[in-house]
């Protein structure tokens, strides 16, 4: 049976032994007691704007924050390891096949290491296309809004992705190029003169054939840089497009199409215009690294990887514009 105050919901005024006082008067809440034998449960400081201090503490973050994590990202996506593994055969694979067919060959047509570069004019699609795939796979997820909430620095995303893509491709790209060269010159090297059709000055020493300081660093360590800033490049053309494919057929359009467009201008009238074609050609850069111009001459290519250098900063600068304007 129950009794009035239980009704009632109030509290008894007297009991047996006196005045009963009520259960919540005079009586702090008990703290939140954890299992049997363990302390309490801990009770956080009210403090900040919304009444609760984290025990957590919170440090400011900075651009080498940005770099981890683009570095996290990309060495533990299997597509990179694969595209790169991918190039590496590529360069270094038809690097030694040409190498042996210019051996067993009465007269090499090219310089000492130039057959590095038809392995690496294959190669370098594999770059342009992780380029590209670095930025576009995130705006094509949705992940890049996941990005953009861990750094709200739009800027800072960008260039984090920029310097990662570009040393890891550059070191990658050198070293395939490095050994491919070191193939040629062991397979090649201390031939007679005479079995070359066309020698860079200063490569006869002794009566043989070597490979001078220069074409050792244009082989090497220029495309190295030279297939990097392409792919610099794609990422850029990534970050404005926003889309993988769209990119992709854009970047192997800035590469092939000048000189394919050139092959059929053979009317007088476009002669002008086909030679600066030849001359300005993505493909005849990279050719002239390995001392043999397309359009003949004794170019060496230096000058042609700083003009990509300048129309990739500025690709990248209308990246980075375009990325504070747009929504992700």
């Amino acid at each position: 049976m129950s009794t009035p105050y239980q009704q009632q919901g109030t509290a008894p005024t007297d009991g047996p032994g006196g005045p009963v006082p009520p259960a919540w008067q005079g009586h702090a809440p008990a703290p939140h007691q954890g299992p049997a034998g363990q302390p309490p449960a801990p009770q956080f400081a009210a403090g900040g704007p919304g009444g609760y201090a984290s025990p957590i503490p919170v440090r400011g973050t900075h651009f080498f924050h940005a770099l981890a994590s683009e570095w996290t990202k990309i060495r533990t996506v299997r597509s990179t390891m694969w595209t790169l593994g991918i190039m590496f055969l590529i360069v270094v694979g038809v690097g030694a096949l040409t190498a042996a067919g210019l051996g067993s060959s009465e007269q090499a047509q090219t310089p000492l290491l130039a057959g590095g570069f038809f392995g690496l004019m294959l190669g370098q699609i594999c770059i342009i296309t992780l380029g590209v795939l670095v930025v576009t796979s995130e705006f094509g997820t949705g992940m890049i809004r996941t990005t953009m909430t861990a750094c709200p620095s739009r800027g800072r995303v960008l260039a984090a992705k920029a310097t990662v893509f570009f040393l890891l491709s550059f070191i990658m790209t050198t070293v395939a190029t490095g050994l491919t060269a070191l193939i040629q010159s062991s397979m090649l090297g201390g031939r007679e003169p005479s079995e070359f059709a066309a020698l860079p000055k200063g490569s006869v020493v002794d009566g043989v054939v070597i490979a001078t300081g220069s074409e050792w660093l244009g082989a090497t360590v220029g495309a190295g840089l030279y297939v990097a800033l392409l792919g610099l490049l794609s990422l850029a053309v990534g970050s404005l497009l926003r889309h993988s494919a769209g990119a992709i057929t854009t970047m192997l359009g800035v590469v092939l199409l000048p000189l394919l467009l050139a092959l059929f201008m053979q009317t007088e009238s476009l002669k002008t215009v086909q030679e600066k074609l030849i001359e300005y050609s993505p493909l005849n850069g990279l050719a002239s690294l390995y001392r043999m111009p397309m359009g003949g001459g004794d170019g060496t290519g230096w000058d042609l990887l700083w003009i990509l250098a300048g129309v990739t900063a500025a690709a990248l600068a209308g990246a980075f514009a375009m990325l504070h304007q747009r929504d992700v």
